[in-house]
C-alpha cells in the first residue's frame, strides 16, 4: 500500500525475518527452539522458586519475578512470529500489534528496573546483614516489584496509545514484530516526535538502570573491602554472583 492517509490500517504487514524461502522452515525450527528453551528454563525458574520452601528469600522473589518477566517478553513475540513462518503470511491486525506492541515495552521496561532491585537486595544483604530481614520484608519487595510493573504498563500504554490515535500513512512495517520505534515512522504527522520520545524514555530507563545497578555494587565493593575475613569476602562476593550473570547476560 503507497503512503496515504489511513486513521489505523485493518491489517499491519510486517517485514519478514528472511525473504529466502528455503530458509523459513530451519528458522521456524530456530525460533521454536529459542522460545521452548525460553518457556521451559522460566517455568522451571517459577515452579522451583514456588515449591521449594528454602527459596523463599528476597533473592529468589525478584528472580522469580525475573522469569515472569522474561517469559512474557519472549512470548509476546514469539508466538505470532511462529504463525507467520507457518502461515507464510507476515500480517497482523492493527488491534494485535497494539497489544503486542503495549505488551512487549513492559515487559522490556520492567525487566530493565528489576535489576536495580535484585542489586539493592544484595547491598543489604551484604552490608547490612543484621537487618536484612527486617529491611527486605515482603511488604518491601512486593512494593518495589509493583512500582516496576506500573511504570512498565505507563510506558506501554503511553507510547502504544500515542501511536495508535495517530493517523498513519502506510501500513507496511519496518520490522519483524509491532517495534514501537519503527510504527512511529508509519505515522503521517507526529511520528518522529513520538519516536524521540520513545528513544528519549528509553536512554533515561538505562542510564538510570545502570547507574543505580553500579552504585549499589560499589557500595558492595567498599563494604567487602571492609571485611578482614578472607572466607567472608569469599561468601559476600558468591552471594552477587547470581545478579551478576544476570545483568552481564542482559
Amino acid at each position: 500500500m503507497g503512503r496515504q492517509n489511513l486513521t489505523v490500517p485493518a491489517t499491519i504487514i510486517l517485514r519478514a525475518v528472511s525473504s529466502l524461502p528455503e530458509l523459513q522452515l530451519p528458522l521456524f525450527f530456530i525460533f521454536l527452539v529459542i522460545y521452548g528453551l525460553t518457556a521451559v528454563g522460566n517455568l522451571g525458574m517459577i515452579i522451583l522458586t514456588k515449591l521449594d520452601s528454602h527459596l523463599h528469600t528476597p533473592m529468589y522473589f525478584f528472580i522469580r519475578h525475573l522469569a515472569y518477566i522474561d517469559l512474557g517478553d519472549a512470548t509476546a513475540i514469539y508466538p505470532k512470529m511462529l504463525l507467520n513462518f507457518v502461515t507464510g503470511e507476515n500480517t497482523i491486525s492493527s488491534h494485535a500489534c497494539a497489544v503486542q506492541m503495549a505488551f512487549f515495552i513492559t515487559f522490556i521496561v520492567s525487566e530493565l528496573f528489576i535489576l536495580p532491585a535484585m542489586a539493592y537486595d544484595r547491598y543489604v544483604a551484604i552490608c547490612n546483614p543484621l537487618l536484612y530481614s527486617a529491611i527486605m520484608s515482603p511488604r518491601l519487595c512486593h512494593v518495589l516489584v509493583s512500582i516496576l510493573y506500573l511504570y512498565g504498563v505507563f510506558q506501554g500504554l503511553l507510547f502504544t496509545s500515542q501511536i495508535f490515535t495517530s493517523t498513519f500513512c502506510t501500513n507496511i512495517l519496518s520490522h519483524f514484530y509491532c517495534d514501537s520505534v519503527s510504527a512511529s515512522y508509519m505515522l503521517c504527522s507526529n511520528g518522529p516526535h513520538i519516536a524521540s520520545s520513545i528513544i528519549n524514555f528509553a536512554r533515561f530507563n538505562v542510564t538510570a538502570t545502570l547507574l543505580a545497578v553500579l552504585l549499589s555494587y560499589l557500595m558492595i565493593v567498599l563494604a567487602i573491602c571492609r571485611m578482614r575475613s578472607a572466607e567472608g569476602q569469599t561468601k559476600a562476593f558468591s552471594t552477587c554472583a547470581s545478579h551478576l550473570t544476570v545483568v552481564v547476560v542482559f
